[in-house]
């Protein structure tokens, strides 16, 4: 989140309440999700969020590599998030940045706290997330990609862990922030969360929020993420119905 003039600054919402993109505050962009949409991978998911384009796959239980990080009384969950040098405007080294690394890290904290992983001792559950075109939110997106490949590859979950990002613009709580609401809001806050208990998994802020913004931002992003959990569900359930045919 850039700081700029203000005549540079975009108008981000409308006299009558409407964000940039001609969406309300409550309303999420489009989302897409296939899951399996690998063939070689254990489990897979392709997610298209706005024009946020994402894809993971997992791989394992599997032998741990280095070994020294081997668990004898569960698995790890080993994450590793990354932008692809094409996947935004303006030019990107190749590889893993600091800003990666430290996603890769919380994305992977969050389903160390919902996988199974004391059923596959000595072992290690590998998630790969690609983002070929980013559009801001690409974390959340990557990690509902992540948990729909985790279930597709059979991974024992409390639950499917949806994502999404609350964010202040133009003096308002809005729900999904895109590219011109995160480089010119005030605030952005992304979310993740078991459904069943409510229980946070993941909670980043950047900007400021009073107390009263907070709450309502967190009560926002809560009904956000109910939302794409009910898609993250339909896409399995597409898959199981289709079996292995969509897979690339």
């Amino acid at each position: 989140m850039g700081t700029v003039g203000a005549k540079d600054v975009p108008v981000l919402m409308s006299p009558d309440g409407l964000r940039i993109d001609g969406r309300r505050e409550d309303e999420i962009r489009p989302i897409r999700i296939v899951a399996g949409a690998l063939r070689q991978a254990d489990g897979s998911a392709f997610v298209e969020w706005g024009h946020n384009k994402v894809m993971a796959a997992v791989y394992g239980p599997r032998e741990v590599h280095p070994r020294h990080l081997q668990e004898n009384h569960k698995a790890i969950v080993q994450c590793r998030y990354n932008m692809a040098a094409f996947s935004v405007d303006e030019r990107k080294r190749p590889g893993l940045d600091r800003r990666s690394q430290e996603i890769s890290k919380v994305i992977g904290e969050a389903f160390e706290s919902v996988v199974f992983a004391e059923e596959f001792p000595r072992t290690s559950i590998d998630v790969y997330i690609e983002v070929l075109q980013a559009n801001a939110g690409t974390r959340c997106a990557g990690l509902v990609a992540a948990s729909v490949a985790l279930a597709d590859a059979g991974i024992p979950m409390v639950d499917l862990l949806p994502a999404v990002a609350v964010g202040k613009v133009a003096g308002e709580i809005v729900l999904d922030l895109k590219k011109e609401e995160d480089n010119y809001g005030e605030a952005d806050l992304p979310m993740a969360l078991v459904p069943q208990s409510g229980r946070l998994v993941l909670l980043q802020m950047e900007g400021h929020l009073t107390r009263e913004e907070l709450a309502k931002a967190l009560d926002l992003g809560v009904q956000g993420c109910r939302e794409v959990h009910a898609k993250m569900k339909e896409a399995l359930r597409t898959r199981y119905a289709e079996g292995d045919g969509g897979a690339a």
